[in-house]
């Protein structure tokens, strides 16, 4: 891997410091960083080095996330410089084809049909419209749309499910990266799907396996396993993640942690979302989660999975534009853009676009993947 001179000159300045002059303080004063700052920059190095692994131990994991947060931060920063361009961040749009009339239970959903949130159920969209949606977003600076259904899997929805492959190819022919979020789906419809051209498809753990029952009964953790499974079969990039401020524990954050971090590939993208409570949905009144949790999460997620795009996904409305450069410090490499995430605001295209102009990022360009990944 390649370091960046910010890290480089770190170790150099760590190794080699300047003799004082004769204005500064007597030399003994002025002696090389102390042991405990030699350690950490030589353990970023080492962590910027290391290449994905997937035995990580919960231990392990906890031992990552449990770090001072500014030491986290930094090691974080690292591993993130020697594997991306720190200051390209790319730009995604998330639409909901079909809004409303879940008949799962997820606690945090307003599109469940379970809870009075206000929300009308709508069929699936024409092509037409999702068309020059994709169009609109690609104008607006996204190299990746992604499309949600609320509906628990894709089971026998024939005439939709083509409508869906459809607009994948649509889609796909612009030159954007294409992500779908249709609930459960099984080897052969993710098939289809890989033949259509979907490069990533999108399917949250949302949190820890101990944590879940607790946030969902109608689909299984291990359901979730399977269509990850399933599209990961088809040649399909993972896209998976979780939800932060859903009544989990730190334990938990690191459970979801070890669980994406043990999987035999790591997911190509990782969201990180912060809950939207939703008025009528069962965490309504939930606490949100702190910039610090949602910071520290981002940089394990970054120094265990090294080379996924972590994404900073629903939720940002929370947080200052001091506090989203805190997040990309850590490690995220990707936002949402739009007025809405599904059904919950978003900042505006230009307010992203002013916090782009302020931190002098760029955008990330679509299938700018790994070598290993570029043509999927």
């Amino acid at each position: 891997p390649k370091f960046s001179g910010t890290v480089v000159m770190a170790w150099q300045v760590g190794s080699a410091p300047p003799p004082p002059s004769p204005s500064q303080a007597p030399q003994q004063d002025r002696q090389a960083p102390s042991p405990a700052g030699r350690s950490s920059i030589a353990e970023a190095l080492v962590a910027a080095s290391d290449a994905p692994r997937s035995d990580w131990t919960r231990e392990e994991v906890a031992a990552v996330y449990k770090q001072p947060f500014t030491e986290l931060l930094f090691k974080a920063a690292a591993v993130h410089r020697a594997n991306f361009d720190p200051l390209e961040v790319q730009r995604c749009t998330l639409l909901s084809i079909k809004t409303g009339g879940c008949t799962e239970d997820c606690k945090y959903c307003a599109q469940s049909a379970r809870y009075k949130t206000g929300i009308k159920a709508t069929p699936t969209m024409a092509v037409e419209e999702v068309v020059d949606a994709a169009r609109r977003a690609k104008a607006a600076g996204s190299t990746r749309f992604c499309m949600g259904t609320a509906w628990r899997e894709l089971g026998a929805k024939k005439s939709a499910f083509n409508k869906i492959l459809t607009m994948v190819k649509e889609v796909r022919s612009m030159g954007l990266e294409v992500c779908c979020t249709l609930g459960m789906v099984t080897e052969d419809q993710a098939a289809q799907l890989k033949a259509a051209g979907l490069s990533a498809y999108n399917h949250n753990l949302d949190t820890s396996r101990e944590h879940y029952p607790n946030v969902i009964t109608t689909r299984t953790y291990d359901d979730r396993l399977q269509t990850i499974r399933n599209v990961r079969k088809a040649g399909i990039t993972v896209c998976c993640g979780g939800i932060l401020g859903i009544g989990e524990t730190q334990e938990d954050r690191i459970g979801l942690l070890h669980e994406l971090a043990s999987m035999e590939t790591h997911p190509e993208s990782v969201p990180i979302n912060s809950l939207v409570a939703i008025d009528g949905t069962p965490m309504e009144g939930a606490t949100p989660a702190s910039v610090f949790e949602v910071a520290r999460t981002i940089a394990a997620a970054r120094i265990v999975m090294p080379r996924s795009v972590v994404r900073l996904s629903a939720g940002r409305l929370n947080f200052s534009e001091l506090d989203q450069a805190v997040m990309f410090m850590a490690g995220a490499n990707s936002i949402f853009t739009g007025d809405k995430l599904l059904t919950a605001p978003n900042p505006e295209v230009d307010e992203d676009a002013k916090l782009f102009a302020q931190l002098e990022l760029k955008g990330r360009p679509a299938f700018a993947a790994r070598p290993d990944t570029a043509n999927v």
